[in-house]
């Protein structure tokens, strides 16, 4: 049987390429969402919320490089066009939010989306025994969840 060079099923390295595409154009409209929050947080809970959700974007920025590798590892090319990324993405642009309860559900939202995809990669990454891209969404929902349950603490949920 012909395999991928890193030992994978050539179509199952092209269905899990075209998922990690999909869980990357919703990674860069969250990306773009959590900068766009972190300009125009108003409100007297700035102070908090801003460095917060620097510290979210530098994060996702983080994981949309890996993401991007992995699909190159497994021999695919990511997506890098932002008009593909609208095309695809569940997430949705927000434009000029400034109310932090408003920011955060936002994030809340975007989390679950994301979630959900990585739960999904995990099944699919197993039943390919792709262990690198299942231990990185291993990674991401574990941390990710911890990160659900403080913002929504935050909402007061």
């Amino acid at each position: 049987m012909q395999t991928t060079k890193i030992g994978l099923n050539p179509e199952k390295s092209q269905e899990l390429a075209n998922d990690l595409n999909d869980l990357l154009a919703n990674y860069q409209l969250f990306y773009m969402n959590v900068r766009g929050f972190h300009w125009n947080i108003k409100g007297d809970k700035f102070f908090e919320l801003h460095v917060k959700f620097e510290e979210l974007y530098n994060d996702l920025v983080l994981k949309i490089d890996e993401i991007a590798e992995r699909i190159l590892t497994l021999g695919h090319a990511p997506l890098h066009a932002f008009e593909d990324y609208l095309k695809i993405s569940r997430i949705t642009p927000q434009k000029n939010v400034s109310d932090g309860k408003s920011c955060v559900s936002s994030i809340v939202d975007s989390f679950q989306i994301v979630i959900k995809k990585q739960r999904d990669l995990l099944s699919l990454s197993a039943k390919a025994e792709d262990e690198g891209t299942n231990a990185l969404m291993s990674d991401y929902v574990r941390e990710q969840e911890k990160l659900v349950w403080m913002y929504t603490s935050f909402l007061g949920s």
